[in-house]
């Protein structure tokens, strides 16, 4: 199925097994694709039944995406899956060795994640990390200087890929200047536009190339003083002609505070300004119906983007065990250095 028969949206389900309204639902708005959240999680089995069930209610390979960045930020957790320090933390402890650490890392994560039927991560974040970046945001970027964090976002989104999971860069143009946590309030950013772009939207220039974006909930006062950049054709217009992204554009999750209107209105402006897809994450089915009904169908021009990006999941499965045991030796290198 071409990407143009499937609806401009990402959705959310209510729990750990589809129930008939949303498979009823899905069938009929086929969603680009899908995320999941703790509450979609319990086993491994019940993990890869509920993909199997998302991917033939859309009527295609879907991809589906879950955010796994590690630390805080973590959808599958001990027991069964592998606990990872945040990522600011393994940056740090890894020193001029980061972006080899970081890589693997992803790498493992990716093995992980392609285990149980999912192939889209919400990583890299290639936000700046400043004194004042809120603490929603702060232990989760990878630094605090564009070049270093640029090199890492990079390395983070390699392994992901050569995993066969789709990376997603967030949180464009950059998140970090913000200090209020947009999943409750509108954060404005006052910085220069000058600074703004030597820092916080360079690491987005240099990962231009990646094949899925996540757009800031976050007023930019220099460029757009009047919408954050998520319903803002200014910074999409930003986002595209001097940042140089050319990939898929996803809002980042349509039900934040940070937005205000109607789920409606939020969707139809995320997509006026020139967003491709409206990320829809909480489950809510009246909500979901609202925002396909305002995003409408993936445009041609995204579909082609996202055609290019959907062939990278067309890689092998890799070996857990032997990343695992890569990982203790590199480990091992760290300490003895």
């Amino acid at each position: 199925m071409s990407p143009t028969a499937c609806g401009a949206f990402i959705a959310g389900c209510q729990g750990p097994v589809l129930q008939a309204d949303e498979q009823r639902f899905f069938s009929e708005t086929r969603p680009f694709g899908f995320i999941l959240f703790a509450r979609n999680i319990d086993t491994p089995d019940q993990i890869r039944a509920l993909c199997n069930d998302l991917r033939i209610s859309a009527g295609y390979d879907a991809p589906i995406w879950i955010d796994q960045e590690g630390g805080r930020v973590a959808r599958l957790r001990p027991p069964l899956w592998r606990d990872w320090l945040p990522p600011l933390d393994q940056v740090r402890a890894a020193g001029p060795r980061a972006a080899e650490v970081m890589r693997l890392r992803y790498r493992i994560i990716a093995a992980e994640l392609r285990a149980l039927g999912i192939d889209g991560n919400c990583a890299p974040c290639a936000d700046i990390a400043r004194p004042d970046t809120h603490e929603i945001l702060y232990n989760r970027c990878y630094g605090t200087e564009p070049g270093p964090v640029a090199e890492i976002a990079r390395a983070v989104s390699d392994g992901l890929i050569a995993g066969g999971v789709l990376p997603v860069l967030k949180h464009i143009p950059g998140h970090g200047a913000a200090n209020l946590d947009s999943h409750l309030e509108l954060p404005h950013v006052a910085l220069p536009r000058a600074v703004l772009e030597a820092q916080d939207f360079a690491p987005f220039a240099a990962l231009s190339d990646l094949p899925f974006a996540m757009t800031a909930h976050i007023v930019y006062d220099a460029i757009d003083a009047t919408a954050p950049a998520t319903t803002s054709a200014p910074m999409i217009r930003l986002i595209r002609e001097q940042i140089g992204f050319q990939g898929v554009l996803m809002s980042d999750d349509i039900s934040m505070q940070a937005l205000s209107g109607s789920i409606a209105d939020r969707s139809a402006a995320a997509m006026a300004a020139g967003c491709d897809l409206v990320l829809h994450c909480n489950g809510d089915l009246a909500e979901m119906q609202a925002v396909a009904a305002n995003a409408g169908k993936v445009s041609e021009k995204a579909a082609r983007a996202a055609v290019a990006a959907l062939a990278l999941r067309d890689t092998p499965a890799e070996d857990a065990e032997m990343l695992s045991k890569d990982w203790a030796a590199l480990m091992a290198d760290l300490a003895n250095d």
